[in-house]
């Protein structure tokens, strides 16, 4: 939710990526209930700001390639209180979705430059070049990758001051639970980054398939 402003290895090589179309494994860090804290970086040329971020599961399903959840912003400028928004995400998982977005504004080209920001997307890059992933098989890779788009204001209005106009490519480290993120949206700063760790006091609740946030 930012402000608006104007050689590889092959696959093969990397433990736990093969070619196929098997789902992610679970991960019980990514699962419904589990909390993350952390920061979103908004810099731009005019100033240098981070703002405090929340972020809670309420929604996963891994056969279909669905999470959804809640995302807090705490700090920020123009509002009087955290500013809560409910989003909705695809994973990555080449049958559901593959690294391509097609959708939100985003071209192949803006697809690969977000993707490759994250070093664990390297030895994938050039399978996704050809078929935007469609032949890896990601069922053992350890990290999960991810688009998020915030839908809707939970707690203020749309004239806020904030957009969420653009969308999270988002990478989940199965290990310890790390969170990073690089938002797009053409009308907003490049490359703004966001970084999440789990918290302890999460993991708990059920998924369900309509939701009603106050």
């Amino acid at each position: 939710m930012p402000v608006r402003v104007a050689d590889v290895a092959s696959p093969s090589q990397f433990p736990g990526v093969t070619t196929g179309n098997n789902l992610p494994s679970p991960c019980s860090l990514l699962s419904v209930g589990q909390e993350f804290s952390g920061t979103q970086n908004v810099s731009s040329l005019q100033k240098d700001e981070a703002w405090r971020v929340n972020v809670r599961i309420l929604g996963c399903d891994l056969d279909h390639g669905y999470l959804c959840g809640t995302m807090e912003a705490l700090n920020v400028p123009m509002a009087d209180t955290p500013v809560v928004t409910f989003w909705e995400g695809e994973i990555v998982d080449t049958k559901n979705n593959t690294f391509f977005t097609g959708k939100w504004g985003a071209t192949a080209e803006d697809d690969i430059k977000h993707w490759t920001k994250f070093p664990s997307f390297a030895p994938l890059l050039s399978q996704v070049e050809i078929d935007g992933g469609k032949s890896l098989d990601l069922s053992n890779y350890p990290y999960i990758f991810m688009r998020w788009k915030e839908q809707y204001f939970v707690n203020v209005g749309c004239d806020c001051g904030l957009t969420i106009a653009g969308f999270y490519y988002v990478c989940f480290s199965c290990s310890d639970g790390s969170v990073n993120g690089f938002y797009y949206d053409p009308n907003s700063s490049p490359f703004q980054k966001l970084e999440l760790k789990p918290t302890n006091n999460g993991r708990s609740g059920f998924s369900f398939s309509t939701y009603e946030l106050q």
